[in-house]
Protein backbone atom coordinates (compact mmCIF):
# COMPACT_ATOMS: atom_id res chain seq x y z
CA UNK A 1 0.00 0.00 0.00
CA UNK A 2 1.21 3.46 -0.58
CA UNK A 3 1.98 6.43 2.39
CA UNK A 4 -1.79 7.72 1.92
CA UNK A 5 -3.60 4.66 2.25
CA UNK A 6 -0.97 3.57 5.32
CA UNK A 7 -1.90 7.37 6.84
CA UNK A 8 -5.44 6.81 6.91
CA UNK A 9 -5.46 3.05 7.70
CA UNK A 10 -3.27 3.76 10.71
CA UNK A 11 -4.31 7.14 11.58
CA UNK A 12 -0.74 8.78 11.37
CA UNK A 13 0.56 12.03 9.45
CA UNK A 14 2.54 10.87 5.97
CA UNK A 15 5.47 13.17 7.87
CA UNK A 16 5.17 10.89 11.05
CA UNK A 17 5.23 7.39 9.10
CA UNK A 18 8.31 8.65 6.83
CA UNK A 19 9.59 9.74 10.25
CA UNK A 20 9.33 5.61 11.69
CA UNK A 21 10.91 4.51 8.53
CA UNK A 22 13.95 6.93 8.69
CA UNK A 23 14.48 5.82 11.99
CA UNK A 24 14.24 2.01 10.88
CA UNK A 25 11.47 0.77 13.16
CA UNK A 26 9.31 0.00 9.73
CA UNK A 27 10.29 -0.26 5.49
CA UNK A 28 9.01 0.46 2.41
CA UNK A 29 10.25 -0.64 -0.92
CA UNK A 30 10.98 2.27 -3.17
CA UNK A 31 8.93 1.56 -6.82
CA UNK A 32 10.26 2.54 -10.17
CA UNK A 33 8.11 6.13 -10.02
CA UNK A 34 10.15 6.47 -6.34
CA UNK A 35 6.96 5.73 -4.14
CA UNK A 36 6.99 3.93 -1.18
CA UNK A 37 5.09 0.63 -1.23
CA UNK A 38 4.72 -0.79 2.39
CA UNK A 39 3.48 -4.29 3.34
CA UNK A 40 0.10 -5.18 5.02
CA UNK A 41 1.87 -5.78 8.35
CA UNK A 42 2.95 -2.28 8.73
CA UNK A 43 -0.18 -1.08 9.91
CA UNK A 44 0.26 -3.58 12.70
CA UNK A 45 3.43 -2.57 13.60
CA UNK A 46 2.66 0.83 13.58
CA UNK A 47 -0.25 0.36 16.12
CA UNK A 48 2.49 -1.52 18.58
CA UNK A 49 4.60 1.50 18.03
CA UNK A 50 2.42 4.65 18.72
CA UNK A 51 1.23 1.74 21.75
CA UNK A 52 4.19 1.09 23.02
CA UNK A 53 5.28 4.82 22.84
CA UNK A 54 2.23 5.87 24.45
CA UNK A 55 3.04 3.38 27.33
CA UNK A 56 6.46 5.18 27.86
CA UNK A 57 8.98 3.32 25.68
CA UNK A 58 11.58 5.18 23.80
CA UNK A 59 12.36 4.53 20.05
CA UNK A 60 15.33 3.23 20.73
CA UNK A 61 13.79 0.43 22.94
CA UNK A 62 10.78 -0.05 20.79
CA UNK A 63 13.49 -0.75 18.08
CA UNK A 64 15.02 -3.22 20.29
CA UNK A 65 12.08 -5.18 20.68
CA UNK A 66 10.35 -5.26 16.81
CA UNK A 67 11.36 -8.10 15.03
CA UNK A 68 14.45 -8.05 12.71
CA UNK A 69 15.22 -9.09 8.94
CA UNK A 70 17.82 -11.57 10.90
CA UNK A 71 15.54 -12.80 13.31
CA UNK A 72 12.62 -15.04 13.03
CA UNK A 73 9.72 -13.97 15.25
CA UNK A 74 9.94 -11.20 18.07
CA UNK A 75 12.65 -11.41 20.64
CA UNK A 76 10.31 -13.19 23.44
CA UNK A 77 12.80 -13.04 26.29
CA UNK A 78 13.82 -9.27 25.88
CA UNK A 79 10.22 -8.31 25.52
CA UNK A 80 9.36 -10.06 28.52
CA UNK A 81 12.01 -8.72 30.49
CA UNK A 82 11.11 -4.96 28.97
CA UNK A 83 7.56 -5.16 29.59
CA UNK A 84 8.46 -5.97 33.33
CA UNK A 85 10.88 -3.57 33.58
CA UNK A 86 8.17 -0.94 32.44
CA UNK A 87 5.75 -1.51 34.93
CA UNK A 88 8.68 -1.52 37.36
CA UNK A 89 9.62 1.68 36.05
CA UNK A 90 5.75 2.82 36.46
CA UNK A 91 4.93 1.79 39.85
CA UNK A 92 7.57 4.09 41.14
CA UNK A 93 5.84 6.48 38.84
CA UNK A 94 3.11 6.47 40.68
CA UNK A 95 4.70 5.99 43.95
CA UNK A 96 6.41 10.05 43.45
CA UNK A 97 2.73 11.23 41.63
CA UNK A 98 1.15 10.06 44.85
CA UNK A 99 3.69 11.72 47.04
CA UNK A 100 3.66 14.33 44.74
CA UNK A 101 0.25 14.90 45.39
CA UNK A 102 -0.03 14.29 49.23
CA UNK A 103 2.36 17.19 49.14
CA UNK A 104 0.21 19.55 47.18
CA UNK A 105 -2.55 18.65 48.68
CA UNK A 106 -0.93 19.56 51.99
CA UNK A 107 -0.15 23.61 50.89
CA UNK A 108 -3.84 23.38 49.56
CA UNK A 109 -4.73 22.29 52.95
CA UNK A 110 -2.73 24.94 54.35
CA UNK A 111 -3.61 27.98 52.12
CA UNK A 112 -7.84 27.23 52.42
CA UNK A 113 -7.12 26.48 56.47
CA UNK A 114 -6.16 30.09 57.03
CA UNK A 115 -6.94 31.23 60.38
CA UNK A 116 -9.96 34.01 60.87
CA UNK A 117 -8.29 37.20 60.37
CA UNK A 118 -4.78 36.53 58.87
CA UNK A 119 -3.91 38.06 55.85
CA UNK A 120 -2.69 35.93 53.25
CA UNK A 121 0.41 37.69 52.67
CA UNK A 122 0.80 36.13 56.37
CA UNK A 123 -0.84 32.64 55.76
CA UNK A 124 1.26 32.23 52.44
CA UNK A 125 4.38 33.10 54.61
CA UNK A 126 3.29 30.33 57.24
CA UNK A 127 2.36 27.39 54.98
CA UNK A 128 6.06 28.23 53.14
CA UNK A 129 7.28 27.56 57.01
CA UNK A 130 5.75 24.75 57.34
CA UNK A 131 6.65 23.04 54.10
CA UNK A 132 10.72 24.22 55.10
CA UNK A 133 10.01 22.17 58.33
CA UNK A 134 8.26 19.37 56.64
CA UNK A 135 11.45 19.13 54.20
CA UNK A 136 14.15 19.99 56.86
CA UNK A 137 12.62 17.19 59.20
CA UNK A 138 12.82 14.83 55.95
Amino acid sequence: MKIGELANRSGLAPSRIRFYEASGLIAAQRQANGYREYPEQTVQILNIITGAQQSGFSLEEIRRLLPSSEQQGWPHDELLVSLQRKVGEIEVMQQRLAQNKAHLLSIIAGIEGKPEGMSCQVNAERVLANLRDTREAD
